[in-house]
C-alpha cells in the first residue's frame, strides 16, 4: 500500500499510526495500530474520531491486514467488528461496504488495498470541494459559530464545516469563529481551538449554553456544522447540541448550514427518527477526563442521559453544503439528496 499521510492518520513505510485525539491539545501522541482489537479500542474511546476519519482508519487497517496475509474469513470478521464500533456515523458503514465488495474479487488483497487507497484520496478531494462551495456562503467579516470538531483532525483533508471556515479565511482574511466547547467531551474546546490556532484563524471559545446570548446580541452571522449521517429527507444526526443551535438560529433568523460529503448521505434512511443514536458512558457526564487528568463532580451514582448525537430536522436547515453542490430546502424537499445517490 502506498504511503498515505493526514493530520491524524498515516500509513507510512508499512506501519499504520493514529494521533490520539483524547490527549490533544496538550499532548501529541501517535499510536501504532496493527490489529482489530487495538483499532476498536481507539475508536470507541474517541482517540480516533470524526465520521470520515473513523471509516478511513478502519479501512487502512483492513488493507494492512490483507497485505499481511490474513485469510479472507478473518478479513470479513474484521470488517464486521470494525463496522459495529460506532452505530450512528454512516461513513464507517460506507467504507466497510466498499471493502466487502472488494473482498468478493478474485484478487481480493489487491482489491482491498486499492479500495482503501481510493477512499483516502477521495476524502481529501471531497473536503476540498465542500470547502470551496461553502466558502462562497461566507462574507468578509463574518462571525461564524461552529460546534464539535469538523476539521483536518476528523478527515483525510481539510475538514467539512471547519474546512469551509479555513477556505473563507483564506479568501477574506478577516473571519472570526465562535467555538462551542461541546460538552461532554469538549471536542470544540480541545480540538477545534487547537486547529484554529494552528491555522491562525481568530476564534473565541464559549460554553455551549452561551450561544443564545450571542445570537440575541447580534454577534453571530452564520452557523456551520458537520454531520454524521444525513437522511433522505434532509434530517441529520450530528454531535449532541447541534439541534439546540438549529432551534436558536431559526428563532434569531440566522443562516444555519450543514456541511458533509456525499459519503455521509444515507438515503436508505427515510428520516432522522430512523437513525440509531449511540448512548455513551455515564462517566463522561458525571465528570471529565483527558490529558489533564480526571475530575468527578457529580454524585457517583447520579443517573445520566448521554446521547452522543441529536437529530436536527430539515426544516431548520438553510442549506446542505455537499461536495456536489449547495442545496436549499425546496431542492431537498423535492428529493435532491436521493437523486445524488442513485
Amino acid at each position: 500500500m502506498q504511503n498515505l499521510i493526514a493530520s491524524s492518520l498515516k500509513y507510512e513505510n508499512g506501519s499504520l499510526s493514529v494521533l490520539d485525539q483524547y490527549l490533544l491539545p496538550h499532548q501529541q501522541v501517535w499510536h501504532q495500530c496493527h490489529d482489530v482489537g487495538t483499532m476498536k479500542e481507539l475508536i470507541i474511546s474517541l482517540k480516533v474520531r470524526g465520521a470520515p476519519l473513523i471509516g478511513l482508519s478502519a479501512s487502512l487497517l483492513v488493507a494492512y491486514l490483507a497485505e499481511q496475509g490474513v485469510v479472507k474469513g478473518e478479513l470479513e470478521k474484521a470488517i464486521n467488528e470494525l463496522e459495529a464500533t460506532r452505530p450512528t456515523a454512516v461513513n464507517l458503514m460506507h467504507c466497510m461496504a466498499a471493502l466487502r465488495r472488494a473482498l468478493t474479487q478474485s484478487d481480493y488483497v489487491a482489491g482491498i488495498v486499492t479500495t482503501a487507497e481510493r477512499l483516502f484520496i477521495e476524502d481529501i478531494e471531497l473536503c476540498e470541494r465542500m470547502a470551496s462551495r461553502g466558502a462562497e456562503l461566507i462574507n468578509s467579516g463574518d462571525n461564524i459559530l461552529t460546534h464539535c470538531n469538523t476539521g483536518a483532525l476528523a478527515t483525510a483533508g481539510i475538514g467539512t464545516a471547519l474546512g469551509v471556515i479555513y477556505k473563507a479565511q483564506q479568501k477574506h482574511g478577516n473571519v472570526h469563529v465562535w467555538v462551542d466547547e461541546t460538552r461532554p467531551l469538549l471536542q470544540g474546546g480541545r480540538l477545534t481551538a487547537f486547529e484554529l490556532e494552528r491555522w491562525k484563524i481568530p476564534y473565541t471559545l464559549i460554553c455551549d449554553n452561551m450561544a443564545a446570548s450571542l445570537m440575541a446580541a447580534g454577534k453571530v452571522d452564520k452557523i456551520v456544522v458537520g454531520a454524521d449521517r444525513i437522511a433522505a429527507n434532509g434530517d441529520f444526526a450530528n454531535k449532541v447540541g447541534t439541534y439546540n443551535l438549529a432551534v436558536l438560529a431559526h428563532f434569531h433568523n440566522i443562516p444555519f448550514y450543514v456541511v458533509a460529503p456525499i459519503t455521509t448521505l444515507d438515503t436508505n434512511t427515510a428520516c432522522g427518527g430512523d437513525i440509531e443514536i449511540e448512548q455513551r458512558n455515564p462517566q463522561e457526564v458525571r465528570g471529565v477526563s483527558g490529558s489533564f487528568g480526571e475530575a468527578l463532580w457529580a454524585p457517583t451514582n447520579a443517573n445520566v442521559y448521554n446521547p452522543a448525537f441529536d437529530i436536527t430536522p430539515a426544516k431548520l436547515v438553510t442549506g446542505w453544503v455537499l461536495d456536489t453542490g449547495v442545496y436549499n430546502q425546496q431542492q431537498v424537499l423535492m428529493g435532491k439528496l436521493k437523486e445524488l445517490t442513485q
